[in-house]
């Protein structure tokens, strides 16, 4: 029997990257998936999903969803790269919309109805950018929001039987990528050298991160921030190489 069995799962913003393998990893394990995202088709084709054409940061639109799921995956989301001190208010506003709002919007729309039932399983997808510096100051603030709104409902629903949990990844070369490395083809290789276990993330490593937490293995862990990041967070090996001396590492 696979882990999921039987169960129905709504995960955002899966029409590519991330949220598709998901997509892609729940389904073959067994769950009913549905892919709500602005354009939902050519992963729902893909897949053998279920499309649902949905703005998470439309509250009307949010609270129109009736199906109340086993398993939310809140993971859609925008990410500016302007640098601060050109940032707009309406870029601003559009990274917090998409990053905290929505999963604001989701989370209030349908845990009160896990609740009711007694059971169910949500992950947010947070970021490292949280808990450190790495530029994209409107998506960090927001994802920052997103790990207490974690703990916050963790708390106020797990005696309900509604555990909430966060992955947060670093660098996941997906298609949001393409732009800039058509720019800087060897941003990639630079990025490398900066993680412990010596390559950039896959969409798959952080589906399995995330799978982890919504599946039944996780029974008792709730309100917890799982860091997907090679190592990054633990600490800095180059750091020290600079200061000492490559022999130090050994």
């Amino acid at each position: 029997m696979a882990r999921f069995d039987g169960r129905r799962a709504l995960i955002t913003g899966a029409g590519s990257g991330i949220g598709m393998e998901v997509a892609r990893r729940l389904l073959a394990e067994g769950a009913d998936v549905t892919i709500a995202d602005l354009d939902p088709w050519r992963a729902a084709e893909e897949l053998g999903a279920t499309p649902l054409r949905l703005d998470v940061t439309d509250a009307a639109a949010v609270r129109a969803v009736d199906d109340v799921p086993d398993l939310l995956i809140n993971n859609a989301a925008t990410c500016t790269d302007t640098p601060f001190p050109e940032l707009g208010e309406q870029e601003w506003d559009a990274d917090l919309a998409s990053v905290l709002k929505g999963p604001f919007l989701m989370s209030q729309a349908l845990i009160p109805r896990m609740a009711e039932r007694g059971s169910g399983s949500v992950v947010m997808m947070g970021s490292i950018n949280a808990s450190a510096f790495f530029g994209n100051d409107a998506y960090s603030a927001a994802k920052a929001g997103l790990e207490s709104l974690t703990r916050g409902l963790a708390v106020r629903y797990g005696p309900k039987g509604v555990r909430v949990n966060l992955v947060a990844p670093a660098t996941i070369r997906t298609p949001i990528w393409d732009e800039r490395l058509t720019r800087d083809p060897a941003l990639m290789e630079r990025l490398t050298a900066w993680y412990p276990l010596g390559r950039i993330g896959t969409p798959a490593d952080v589906a399995a991160a995330v799978l982890f937490l919504a599946s039944d293995e996780a029974a008792w862990i709730t309100g917890t921030v799982l860091r997907v990041d090679g190592g990054l967070s633990a600490g800095n090996a180059r750091l020290v190489s600079d200061i000492l001396t490559e022999d130090y590492l050994r």
